[in-house]
C-alpha cells in the first residue's frame, strides 16, 4: 500500500513538472493570445441603453448560447432569448454557425446582421420574442452606419453614399463618377484619430459625410501576382513634400433631400479633423488643421447653408499639434463642450462654452487623459481614464466639472477599460495586469455596490514561462526616465553568457511597456526565451503616452534621438555579466524595421544579426500627413531626410541583415525595400531578402507563423 501512494506521489509530481515545462509552438507564440491561449472573457457585454441593467452572452452547460439580462443592483438576471430559438424561427433549417454581434437600438429592441441582410429583435413584456428580417442591403455595401433613434442606415458603395431611411427608401446622396474621388469613407490615411466618414446628426435627420478629392495625387502601383498575367493596381499615395488629396465635409439633409458642403475655404490640401455636431443638429463644428499641422481653428458651420459661423478658438505650437478627439457637449448644458488639447504638454481636457471662452481646465498635471468615459449628469462629474498613477497603466477617474474634486475609481493597479451605464450610476471595469490575466468587475460610482463578474484563469499556467524584470533607465539627455523589460531564458544560469535579441519600435503612437498580460507583453518573446535567448525591449523618446516633450523630442530628426535611447539599452545589456555583446540581434516591424536597419548602418559595430520588416527607408516616400508632422517637408528639413535616409547607407552594414516585406503593402509601399536592395546591389552590400507575396502592411494570419518561424530561424542560425 505505501509503495502504491509512493507512485501515486511520484506521478503526480512528474505530471506537475511535466505540465509546468511545456513549450510553446510557433503557432502558440505567435498567434496564441488571439486563438487558444487568450484569457477567457464575457462575450459582447454591454449596457442596455435607458435601463440600470447590461446584457451578455452566456454559454450555458449544454453549450448553448443565451442572450441574457441583468439588472442592478439586484443582480437578478433575464433570459432575453436562446440562440437556438432564434436560429430557427428565422433561419430554420439553417442554423447560426458563428455568434453575431448585437447591437441595442432601445431597451426592448436590439439588431444584427448576416451576411447582406440586417435583422431585428423585439423583446415583449410577457418576455416573448419577436424575430424579423429589418432590411437588405446590396452585397457591395461598405462602412455601415445605423442610426439608432431615427432607423437609418447610411452606407458606401464603391466610392460614393447611399441612405436607407426608415421607410425602407434608398437615396444616392452623392453621385462621383471619377475614380479618384471618395465619399463616406476615411479621409488623410486614417491619421487625426478618423477612422470613419459618416456622421449623423443626433436626431438623424442629417448625415455629414467626408469627400475627399484624390485626382490630383499621383498614383502608385500595388502589383496582384495572384493572377496571370500580374496585374496593376493604382492607389493614390501623397508623399512627403508631394501634392495632398483635398477634403470637404457635405451634409445631406434627408428630409429636403439636399446636401451642402460646409466652406472650410482654403487652401484645400488642410486637414478636416474632430467633426462633431451640435446637440440640436443645427451646426457642425470642425477643427481645421494647416497642412505644416501647427496650427488649429475650431471652426462652427451652420449645416443648412454651409456658411461659416464663427471660429471659436485657434491653438498653435511651434513643432506640431494632433487634434485627434470630437468634442463633448455637456449632457446638462448644450452651451458648453469638452475639448481636448496638449498645449501645457500633456493631453488634457478644456471646458469651452460655444462663445468660444475657454470656461477652465478640468484635468492638469504630468500625465495623460486616455479617454473621456462618460458623465454622471445628476451630479455634474466626468469620467475618465488616466497615466495619473502610473506611466505604464490606465486607470479610472471621477472629477467633479468645477474642477474642485477628484477620485480615483479603480484602485487595482494595471491596465482598465471602463464603460458606464446610461444613468450614470454603474461602472463596467474590464482590466488586466502582468500577473492579472482578464478581470471583469460591476460597481456602484457612488456607493457600496461592487461585484466580480469574470476573473479568467490563467491561459499560461502550464507553460514553461521565463523570468521577466521591470527595467529603468535614464535616456541619452541623462534624465529622461525610460521603462523596459529583460525577458532571461527559462532555466536562467547567471554564470553562462546568452545571446540577446533587442525588440523595439520606438515611434510615435506606439507603447509597448505596460502594465498588461501577459508580463512580457508578446509570447513571441518567452519562446525565444525557452530557445535560450534574452529579449530586451525599451519604449524610448519619440513612443506614446509620455507627454509632449517625450514625444517631440525626435522633431525632424526620425531615427536619432531614438537610437540615442536605445544605445542607452545596450550599454545596459552589455554590463550584464550573463550577457554576451558578441551575440546581439536587434528586431522591428515597420517604424520598428526602420530603427532596425538604422542601427546596422548608422552604428554597424553593435549588432550582429538584424530583421527588419516592413521598413521605412527613405522618409521622402512616405505619406505626407504623419511624414511632415514629426519632419516637416523634404523642402523644409533636406538636413533630417539626409541623416534618415538608409539608401545612402548600405556601405556601412557589417552584421546580417534579413529584410521582409509584403508585395501588397499600402502603408509602406514596397518600393522602400526594393529601393534598398538597389543601393546594396550598386555597393556591392550583402543581405537577405524575404517577400510575402499578397500580404498588406502586416503578415496576418497563418502566414504569420512562418514569418515568425523565419525570423526565429534567422536569429538561431545568425546567433
Amino acid at each position: 500500500m505505501r509503495n502504491s501512494c509512493l507512485w501515486i506521489i511520484l506521478f503526480f509530481s512528474f505530471t506537475t513538472v511535466c505540465a509546468q515545462e511545456r513549450k510553446y509552438t510557433m503557432a502558440e507564440a505567435t498567434n496564441g493570445l488571439r486563438q487558444n491561449l487568450a484569457p477567457s472573457r464575457l462575450m459582447q457585454l454591454e449596457w442596455i441603453p435607458g435601463e440600470q441593467a447590461y446584457s451578455q452572452l452566456t454559454v450555458t452547460a449544454e453549450k448553448k448560447f443565451v442572450w441574457e439580462k441583468t439588472l442592478l443592483p439586484s443582480g437578478k438576471k433575464q433570459l432575453l432569448f436562446r440562440v437556438s430559438n432564434m436560429s430557427w424561427q428565422l433561419f430554420h433549417d439553417s442554423t447560426l454557425r458563428w455568434m453575431p454581434v448585437f447591437h441595442w437600438l432601445s431597451p426592448t429592441e436590439a439588431w444584427f446582421s448576416r451576411d447582406s441582410n440586417y435583422y431585428r429583435c423585439s423583446f415583449a413584456a410577457d418576455g416573448s420574442v419577436n424575430y424579423s428580417l429589418w432590411f437588405h442591403l446590396p452585397a457591395a455595401a461598405e462602412n455601415v452606419f445605423i442610426h439608432e433613434k431615427s432607423r437609418h442606415a447610411a452606407y458606401t458603395i464603391d466610392n460614393n453614399l447611399y441612405l436607407r431611411n426608415s421607410n425602407g427608401n434608398t437615396v444616392k446622396i452623392t453621385n462621383d463618377t471619377a475614380a479618384g474621388i471618395v465619399n463616406g469613407q476615411s479621409v488623410h490615411r486614417e491619421e487625426f484619430g478618423i477612422d470613419h466618414g459618416i456622421f449623423f446628426s443626433p436626431d438623424g435627420t442629417k448625415v455629414a459625410f467626408y469627400r475627399m478629392d484624390q485626382q490630383m495625387v499621383s498614383d502608385y502601383p500595388i502589383p496582384d501576382w495572384s493572377v496571370t498575367p500580374a496585374q496593376v493596381k493604382q492607389i493614390k499615395y501623397p508623399m512627403a513634400g508631394r501634392t495632398s488629396h483635398q477634403v470637404t465635409l457635405g451634409v445631406y439633409d434627408i428630409a429636403a433631400g439636399s446636401t451642402r458642403f460646409m466652406q472650410t475655404g482654403t487652401p484645400a490640401d488642410q486637414y478636416l479633423t474632430a467633426v462633431s455636431w451640435a446637440p440640436d443638429g443645427q451646426q457642425v463644428y470642425i477643427a481645421l488643421l494647416n497642412r505644416a499641422q501647427n496650427h488649429v481653428w475650431f471652426n462652427q458651420y451652420q449645416a443648412s447653408t454651409g456658411s461659416l459661423v464663427k471660429t471659436l478658438f485657434e491653438e498653435t505650437h511651434p513643432r506640431y499639434i494632433q487634434p485627434r478627439h470630437s468634442i463633448s457637449f455637456l449632457p446638462w448644458n448644450k452651451d458648453q463642450f469638452i475639448w481636448w488639447s496638449e498645449r501645457d504638454g500633456y493631453q488634457h481636457l478644456y471646458l469651452y462654452n460655444t462663445g468660444g471662452q475657454l470656461v477652465q481646465q478640468l484635468t492638469k498635471g504630468n500625465w495623460m487623459v486616455n479617454e473621456l468615459t462618460g458623465f454622471r449628469e445628476k451630479t455634474r462629474e466626468i469620467i475618465y481614464t488616466s497615466t495619473e498613477a502610473s506611466a505604464l497603466e490606465k486607470q479610472v477617474y471621477i472629477a467633479s466639472i468645477d474642477g474642485k474634486k477628484k477620485e480615483r475609481l479603480t484602485t487595482v493597479a494595471g491596465w482598465h477599460d471602463a464603460t458606464i451605464s446610461t444613468n450614470g450610476l454603474f461602472l463596467l471595469d474590464k482590466y488586466s495586469s502582468e500577473t492579472v490575466p482578464y478581470v471583469v468587475r460591476v460597481s456602484e460610482i457612488k456607493g457600496k455596490y461592487d461585484q466580480q463578474l469574470h476573473s479568467s484563469p490563467d491561459p499560461l499556467k502550464d507553460f514553461d514561462r521565463p523570468v521577466i524584470r521591470p527595467v529603468q533607465l535614464k535616456a541619452a539627455d541623462d534624465s529622461t526616465i525610460l521603462y523596459g523589460k529583460l525577458i532571461l531564458p527559462t532555466h536562467f544560469d547567471s554564470t553562462r553568457k546568452y545571446p540577446v535579441i533587442v525588440y523595439l519600435y520606438n515611434g510615435p503612437n506606439v507603447q509597448l511597456i505596460r502594465n498588461s498580460f501577459p508580463a512580457s507583453g508578446n509570447l513571441w518573446y518567452e519562446y525565444m526565451a525557452q530557445q535560450g535567448f534574452i529579449v530586451f525591449t525599451m519604449d524610448g523618446r519619440g513612443s506614446s503616452n509620455r507627454g509632449l516633450a517625450f514625444e517631440q523630442a525626435t522633431f525632424r530628426q526620425l531615427g536619432t534621438v531614438e537610437m540615442e535611447d536605445q544605445l542607452k539599452g545596450v550599454d545596459y545589456l552589455k554590463a550584464l555579466p550573463y550577457v554576451d555583446a558578441q551575440r546581439m540581434g536587434v528586431h522591428g516591424w515597420s517604424f520598428g524595421g526602420f530603427m532596425t536597419t538604422s542601427l546596422m548602418l548608422r552604428h554597424p559595430d553593435v549588432f550582429k544579426v538584424g530583421v527588419a520588416g516592413g521598413p521605412v527607408i527613405d522618409w521622402r516616400m512616405y505619406e505626407v500627413m504623419y511624414t511632415e508632422r514629426y519632419m516637416d517637408t523634404p523642402e523644409e528639413n533636406p538636413e533630417g531626410y539626409a541623416a534618415s535616409n538608409l539608401l545612402t547607407k548600405t556601405k556601412n552594414l557589417k552584421g546580417k541583415l534579413l529584410m521582409i516585406h509584403g508585395t501588397n503593402d499600402d502603408v509602406v509601399v514596397w518600393q522602400h525595400s526594393i529601393d534598398f536592395l538597389k543601393a546594396c546591389v550598386d555597393n556591392g552590400t550583402q543581405i537577405d531578402y524575404f517577400v510575402y507575396p499578397g500580404h498588406l502592411h502586416n503578415v496576418l494570419g497563418k502566414d504569420r507563423v512562418h514569418l515568425m518561424q523565419k525570423i526565429t530561424d534567422y536569429f538561431k542560425e545568425k546567433l
